[in-house]
Parts: structure tokens; C-alpha cells; sequence
């Protein structure tokens, strides 16, 4: 037990891992955020073909 146990949040703490010993705290919603928006791809135009002599 101790810094090298992956079981024990020091061991945890020492390899910089997360897991049931060390977990994440929730971070709480905040009242009025909006959701974010994300804008869809630019369609892209075809390059136009090239007339065959």
C-alpha cells in the first residue's frame, strides 16, 4: 500500500490516473449558460471540369 498500489487514490495520485478511488468530482450546471452551437460544414463547390480538346 502507498505510491506504487494503482488501488489507493496515493497510488492514484502518483501514476496521474483516474478511477474509482480517485475519481472525478461532478462539476455543476450553470443556470442560464446556452448550449453551445456548433455551425455545419461548408459544403464545397466541385471544381469544374476541364473541357477535352
Amino acid at each position: 500500500m502507498g505510491k506504487g498500489d494503482r488501488k489507493t487514490r496515493r497510488g492514484k495520485t502518483n501514476r496521474g490516473s483516474y478511477g474509482n478511488s480517485r475519481a472525478h468530482a461532478a462539476q455543476p450546471a450553470v443556470v442560464g449558460a446556452k448550449p453551445t452551437v456548433t455551425k455545419p460544414a461548408a459544403a464545397r463547390k466541385a471544381a469544374p471540369k476541364k473541357k477535352s480538346a
